[in-house]
């Protein structure tokens, strides 16, 4: 099989001689599943081979690599389509390439990847880590992998570090630049065929997931597991949460969770079938508990809406029991579950060593179902108003997610109309229907000059109907006040946590009085505001 280096498969990218076919799904990977294949290759452990389709005829419509133009590719000069991979291929391309064109850092969709100095080393736990583009970064702790293959940018870049850790990352930085990726080539103009081996690719997976390699290595005579899965997602349908039955790994985890009291990796590798099919029925119910739980107190319509769905592992275990058993849950277990919650999410809790925090998450809500001194709700730190006034709205980030779950609880009525603004829909729904500027962007640039990245702070969203939002338009909010009638004005600004500076045109002082107020809110939700967490 061919090997490509991580050098050579950017320069193919940049001469436009690897390309996307519009027939491929976006990108969608996370900044953590961009972070975990680093780690792959950092460690060399298999990362799969690329299947690239090499043709001479171009294809009519092709898709960008993530968030990047792709250079057109010279006449008569073969082109080489990906046909499976691509998201392997844009992580790497899109970690390693400098510069970033400006129209890819303004777009907000950038993520930046670190090498994690002070992690201590482990086959399981990520030495990578995500951030934002515009997150501030300790330089001492994390440093930026996008320099590795620019050697002016690494001298800076290791200025400042000591000589012990110029040894580590010069270590690091020699992994990449030997890096191989296996590339397997079709080489046809016979596009059935590329149709076929696309389809059968994509059909049969190239990578198994966790609960195919289970059930062909130690669930052998239980294969009517993976049916019982697929089964779940009409048990959730209902529920709004049917996509967590597409989410294997999340099963496995809460079945290991319930029955191993953690749910490390090697947890369920160690997984007996025998024991979770007598533990099915109880893992169902504790999720379907979990989930009226977030209905009922968080307003979570879908599981869309949750920072992180790994919440659903402790909470599964919280509601676990044999069915037709109530939990009887308390008002203490009630609000310590709730700033367990708001807390894990405000404070990213499983961005970095997400295992480690969630099987301590699993054993104090052990202790919390039981009746005992639990330490469950005893994390995190109170926000502050930088939260919202430093970083923009982008909907796959765990901070844009908490934000929006954020103004769900205080009951949102749209602006103009004062409508309850509805929380039933996807979290792609409310970013593309109901999530607003409250001062227009087209306001701002008229007239202070503000750019479109510097005009979209979390501060400076609402939950506003589109009818509604047509209403606004461009106008200044001095003049959009006008159109709401003055008896729902006070119930619209507290239901959507916005200061009556909005309506002064002023933008630096309104963000500065909304992110203090949401913060405030927030501190509420968290439990900071009292002495609750004492209790």
């Amino acid at each position: 099989m061919a090997e490509m280096s991580i050098r050579e498969l950017i320069q193919c990218i940049d001469r436009g001689e690897i390309r996307v076919p519009a027939f491929q799904r976006g990108f969608v990977w996370t900044p953590e599943l961009m972070a975990h294949l680093l780690d792959s290759i950092y460690k060399k452990y298999p990362i799969g081979s690329v299947i690239l389709w090499r043709t001479r005829e171009g294809l009519n419509t092709e898709r960008k690599l993530g968030p990047f133009e792709l250079t057109k590719a010279e006449d008569g000069f073969p082109i080489k389509y990906v046909l499976d991979g691509q998201q392997r291929i844009t992580t790497i391309y899109s970690t390693f390439k400098t510069p970033i064109p400006d129209s890819v850092q303004d777009s907000g969709s950038w993520t930046r990847i670190y090498f994690n100095l002070s992690a201590e080393e482990s086959p399981q736990n990520s030495m990578f880590t995500a951030f934002s583009s515009d997150d501030e970064v300790d330089g001492n702790e994390y440093f930026p992998v996008d320099s590795f293959f620019e050697s002016v940018d690494y001298r800076k870049a290791t200025e400042n570090l000591s000589d012990e850790q110029k040894v580590k990352i010069d270590k690091v930085q020699e992994v990449f630049k030997e890096a191989k990726i296996p590339v397997q080539e079709i080489s046809t103009e016979n596009r059935g065929e590329v149709a076929i081996v696309f389809e059968r690719v994509n059909r049969l997976g190239v990578e198994l997931d966790t609960l195919q390699l289970l059930s062909a290595w130690t669930w052998s005579e239980d294969f009517e597991l993976v049916n019982k899965f697929d089964s779940l997602s009409d048990e959730f349908s209902d529920f709004g949460f049917a996509e967590i039955s597409k989410d294997k790994k999340l099963l496995l985890q809460c079945f290991s969770a319930l029955i191993n009291k953690n749910s490390n990796p090697e947890s369920l590798m160690s997984l007996d079938g025998a024991e979770v099919r007598d533990s099915f029925e109880k893992v169902e119910y504790g999720l379907k508990g979990a989930i009226d739980f977030l209905k009922n107190n968080l307003f979570v319509a879908d599981v869309s809406h949750l920072p992180y769905s790994l919440v659903l592992v402790p909470l599964c275990v919280f509601f676990a029991e044999e069915p037709g058993t109530q939990v009887n849950l308390t008002n203490h277990q009630r609000e310590t579950i709730l700033r367990w919650l708001w807390r894990s999410f405000f404070g990213q809790r499983y961005n970095n060593q997400p295992q480690r925090n969630l099987n301590k998450d699993i054993t104090e809500m052990v202790k919390l179902k039981k009746g005992e001194k639990s330490e469950l709700d005893q994390i995190g730190n109170p926000v502050l108003a930088e939260f919202y006034s430093e970083k923009n709205l982008r909907m796959d980030t765990v901070r844009s997610k908490v934000f929006v779950l954020q103004l769900l609880q205080a009951k949102p009525r749209s602006f103009i109309s004062g409508e309850p603004v509805s929380r039933e829909l996807k979290l792609a729904a409310f970013n593309r229907e109901q999530l607003h500027h409250l001062m227009p962007k087209a306001f701002l640039r008229r007239e202070f000059g503000t750019s479109q990245a510097k005009a979209s702070p979390l501060a400076n969203f609402a939950l506003i109907s589109a009818a509604d939002n047509n209403k606004i338009k461009s106008a200044a909010p001095s003049k959009y006040k006008d159109k709401i009638a003055p008896e729902m004005l006070d119930k619209i600004l507290d239901s959507a946590i916005v200061p009556h500076s909005l309506f002064d045109d002023n933008f630096e002082r309104f963000i500065e009085d909304r992110s203090s107020r949401l913060a405030d809110n927030a501190n509420k939700l968290m439990g900071f505001d009292s002495e609750s967490d004492e209790a």
